[in-house]
């Protein structure tokens, strides 16, 4: 707790702080001040909790010191001290709440039972008004989260709201909504709209603004920009600027502005045009802030993505066309980079596709499946924009074609193996030897030729291989897990069941319920 002694006596201060233990007393920072206007600038700048603060002081009284304070301080206590016993300073101590007053010569008894009544007051004020704020933030997200909802039902609602955190709307108070979807994958977490909005209420106060927030679906914060004005274009942008960097520090983020309406019955309409934009953010670089102004800037002119590109994609991996594939990624990226007339569903159900192809070229030409290839799914909801999706499908297309390259290059005996593993997976019986035989090489040095040449023991690749032809069966709800685990080299079903939840994480029955669902 900090207490800022201000009287122009120097003997008086010094005598105020060696005449008691204030540590004992809770003061950990003791103030000086030697007028009124040096009290005022410490106190605005430090935030004593307790003033001890002389009546008559040069340049500044103690009386318009506490007054001026009054704003910047609200919980702060005063105690007045003075050598004169003039009533009308008496009264306008009590009027400014004062908790005592003390008449020197000081007396070191009166001072801490007056400093002890000062701290008490102090934490009562303190536990009030943090009740007060508590319900008012509470209010006022209410309020927030009812002018992101149709007009009509709730205007009664809307009203009673606005009146208990002293706001009039009329019709011609303004609204523009600004919505934030921070990253909720970044490691620092979400950043909560009750941290940024003090410092953006702050903000707005220079302009003539105000503003309610909430969050909603855990994922967006909705802050409901208000006023008797309607603010230009170069202000929202100003806005927006200022919002995106209180939330910066959370990590990417996409920010939205819809277009100003008038009056409280088109605060919903401001809504939903923010909504509109928001779903835009998806294509453009993240922490990028959009409003329509922006969107209506774009040049629309593009062009429009080729027939059956899904079907073109396929036939240039068939192919071995890296050319022609890289053709079509950048026809993609032309398309949809900067696009505010599609959706962000109709991206990532074609790139969902594409990723699809990339996966069967992959088994077509034996090339081993990718490790994430189960979880296209979860992949494609990771991209928080649509530079990141594309990234995805180009490093993938990239990765397949140099895995298809190293193929080519592959030793001839290497591919003797994987065709006779290829035909022979089934048989339970299938070891080391039988392979080693069939390309006339010892058992041990079969082994270690596989594994310079591939990376992987011959055991690995049997397993995968049986494990990505049992997830292709999986697909087939024809088979019976129990039959397709005889068919894939294994007579326990039970030992096939740990083997392929080690291999995909999954069950086999999870691995089809997913799949099928």
């Amino acid at each position: 707790m900090k207490l800022l002694i201000a009287d122009d006596e120097e003997l008086t201060r010094t005598g105020v702080i060696s005449s008691l233990d204030w540590a004992a007393l809770g003061v950990d920072e003791i103030l000086q001040a030697d007028d009124g206007l040096h009290g005022l600038e410490i106190a605005r700048k430090y935030r004593p909790e307790i003033i001890l603060c002389d009546v008559r002081m040069p340049r500044m009284d103690g009386i318009t010191m506490l007054q001026q304070l009054e704003q910047t301080l609200p919980d702060s206590v005063a105690i007045f001290m003075s050598g004169y016993s003039d009533k009308e300073y008496l009264k306008a101590a009590i009027r400014l709440k004062a908790v005592n007053y003390i008449e020197k010569p000081l007396n070191p008894s009166e001072i801490r039972e007056a400093f002890l009544a000062a701290k008490e007051l102090y934490w009562q004020k303190v536990h009030s008004h943090r009740g007060e704020s508590l319900y008012s933030m509470e209010t006022a997200s209410q309020l927030a989260l009812q002018l992101t909802v149709p007009y009509g039902a709730n205007e009664e609602l809307i009203r009673r709201l606005a009146g208990e955190l002293s706001l009039q709307f009329t019709q011609d108070t303004s609204f523009t909504t600004f919505i934030v979807r921070p990253d909720s994958s970044a490691d620092t977490g979400e950043l909560p709209a009750d941290a940024v909005f003090p410092g953006f209420r702050n903000f707005l106060m220079q302009y003539g603004l105000r503003a309610v927030c909430t969050e909603k679906h855990r994922q967006y914060a909705v802050f409901c920009v208000f006023g008797e004005s309607r603010p230009t274009p170069e202000l929202l942008s100003e806005i927006g600027a200022f919002l995106g960097g209180l939330y910066a520090p959370c990590g990417k983020y996409m920010l939205a502005a819809g277009d100003t309406q008038q009056g409280p019955a088109q605060a919903y309409s401001a809504y939903a045009s923010a909504v509109v934009v928001l779903q835009s953010c998806f294509f453009y670089p993240a922490d990028t802030f959009l409003m329509p102004q922006i969107l209506q800037q774009e040049d629309a002119r593009r062009e429009p993505l080729p027939d059956s590109l899904e079907a073109r994609f396929s036939e240039s991996l068939a192919g071995r066309s890296p050319e022609a594939c890289q053709a079509l990624l950048d026809q993609l990226f032309s398309f949809f980079f900067r696009n505010s007339t599609v959706f962000q569903n109709q991206a990532k159900d074609l790139y969902y596709k594409l990723l699809l192809s990339l996966e069967d070229a992959k088994k077509q030409m034996q090339l081993g499946a990718d490790p994430d290839s189960g979880n296209i799914v979860d992949i494609l909801e990771s991209c928080f924009s649509f530079q990141e999706l594309h990234t995805v499908l180009s490093e993938k297309t990239g990765d397949f074609f140099r895995r298809l390259e190293h193929s080519a290059r592959e030793n001839s005996t290497i591919r003797l193996i994987k065709e006779y593993i290829g035909k022979n997976y089934a048989n339970e019986l299938l070891s080391v030897r039988d392979i080693g035989d069939h390309v006339f090489l010892s058992a041990s040095y079969v082994c270690t030729f596989f594994k310079n040449e591939t990376g992987q023991t011959l055991n690995q690749y049997l397993t995968q291989y049986r494990m990505e032809k049992a997830k292709q069966l999986l697909d087939d709800p024809r088979y019976r897990i129990t039959d397709i685990s005889a068919m894939v080299g294994y007579s326990d079903s039970s030992y096939f069941g740990k083997s392929f939840r080690k291999y995909c994480g999954l069950s086999p029955s999870e691995y089809r319920e997913r799949t099928s669902g």
